[in-house]
């Protein structure tokens, strides 16, 4: 049977004490919302609706996959009226109807795939993911009959003394036929305390019309946690971490101090690579095997190959860095570069929009940026490749097996050809030919013994 998928994301979010809508706050580098898309696409559904509201637009920019359909809840009259707004948007489609929540970002591929088994194989007309958590106060009560069947859900503001006494609560989550929800929606009412239209009062419809309602219970109640406050998202934050560090060292990677490392669940990482603490790994990611991320060190959108020793407190950003190369410590590979097999960069060197060569090196105090090195190439420690003119940006061109000497500045645009020498201390403003010398310094002058007569002087 077909399956859609109704997130509910229109929410404020007014306990997270932001201007930003709760749905977009983050664990793990990723928004809340992007993990329940996560989930449902994993489940390879017909359809995925999103229900916005506050910061529309905003959600929308977030997510511009083809395959989303939002619509807009422009009044916040409860879940059910949310529901309400998606029907347009699923007319003429028949099948179950998965309804999620964008606010509970730990909820597994796999708890969603036995509510939809469940759902099948009880031939229910709808079924309720549970739980039980050790303190149920504030969510919707399951109410069931002397044999265990659902009979309503009760909201807390709404439960009697002894409904609240009940430990089984609703998750948030439903599947459900669409025919039948969208029938039931039309007779729910706002008769409750928040004067709001509950997507639970189905369940209490279905049981009126004697149809089936099951209920599927997940044991671990943080699965379905909602996020409603900075502590509840730091809460996510550690359980998201830990999952994903969990997967990693199941599949081979050493992770030194699970407590003090940060990894993203989007990060790929292969067996055999090492990570110390205090590692900040995010983004898109990609890390061979074999390789060592020592401490301290922050890595987003990258793509790291085999053997590479990446040193203390190193940062790379949207770069790719080949197999055995050297990074670090305290370097800083900015957007765009690329750092060939087996180069190395050094302590305090900066590389930005620029190519280093297989072997080349630039181990010291240096900072190389939009320039294009060659193999074989050393750069000594204080060099600069003065790339802006103050308007635009410049190339700078090293080409195979050239010597750099230290102190040395390369005024873009400029080319140093194949095998040159380019002394300590020089301003290169030319291009050089293959093979060259290049010195540009001032000539020394040493007047003896003038030293001694300053210092008595002083004295």
């Amino acid at each position: 049977m077909k399956t859609a998928v109704i997130i509910l994301a229109a929410g404020k979010g007014t306990r997270m004490k932001s201007e930003k809508v709760k749905v977009l706050h983050e664990i793990g580098g990723k928004s809340l919302l992007y993990y329940v898309l996560e989930a449902s696409r994993k489940l390879e559904v017909d359809k995925t609706i999103i229900v916005v509201g506050h910061q529309a637009n905003t959600v929308k920019e977030a997510f511009p996959w083809r395959d989303v359909v939002f619509v807009e809840q422009k009044e916040q009259l409860g879940t059910g009226h949310a529901v309400m707004q998606a029907e347009k948007a699923l007319k003429g489609f028949k099948g179950n109807i998965l309804i999620l929540s964008g606010d509970v970002p730990l909820i597994t591929v796999e708890t969603l795939r036995g509510l939809i088994d469940v759902h099948s194989k009880s031939r229910a007309t709808l079924t309720v993911l549970t739980t039980e958590p050790e303190n149920p106060y504030g969510y919707g009560r399951i109410i069931k009959d002397s044999k265990g069947n659902i009979k309503k859900i009760v909201e807390e503001k709404d439960a009697s003394v002894a409904e609240k006494k009940v430990r089984e609560i609703n998750s948030g989550i439903y599947c459900v036929p669409s025919e039948f929800l969208f029938k039931a929606l039309k007779e729910i009412t706002p008769k409750n305390v928040q004067k709001e239209y509950y997507l639970t009062d189905i369940v209490g419809i279905a049981v009126k019309e004697k149809k089936k309602a099951a209920t599927h219970k997940t044991l671990d109640f943080k699965e379905v946690m909602g996020i409603n406050s900075r502590l509840e998202l730091a809460e996510a934050e550690l359980i998201q971490r830990t999952r994903t560090l969990g997967e990693l060292m199941k599949n081979g990677v050493t992770i030194i101090d699970p407590v003090c490392t940060y990894i993203s669940p989007s990060v790929r990482i292969s067996a055999d690579t090492i990570v110390f603490p205090g590692s900040m790994i995010s983004g898109e990611t990609v890390i061979g095997k074999g390789t060592v991320i020592g401490p301290g060190c922050v890595i987003s959108d990258a793509k790291i190959g085999d053997a590479v020793n990446i040193k203390a407190y190193s940062v790379i950003d949207k770069s790719e860095i080949e197999d055995g190369a050297f990074i670090g410590p305290m370097a800083h590979v900015r957007p765009e570069s690329v750092i060939k097999k087996g180069a190395h960069i050094g302590n305090f060197v900066e590389v930005k929009k620029s190519k280093i060569g297989e072997g080349s090196k630039a181990n010291h105090l240096t900072y190389i940026g939009d320039a294009t090195i060659g193999k074989g190439v050393n750069i000594g420690a204080g060099t600069i490749t003065c790339n802006y003119d103050g308007v635009k940006k410049h190339q700078t061109i090293i080409e195979d097996n050239v010597f750099v000497g230290s102190d040395t500045q390369l005024v873009a645009p400029v080319r140093i050809g194949k095998g040159s020498l380019i002394g300590a201390g020089t301003t290169v403003t030319e291009d050089v030919p293959e093979g060259s010398l290049v010195l540009s310094r001032v000539r020394q002058l040493t007047k003896e013994g003038l030293a001694k007569k300053y210092l008595r002087r002083k004295a």
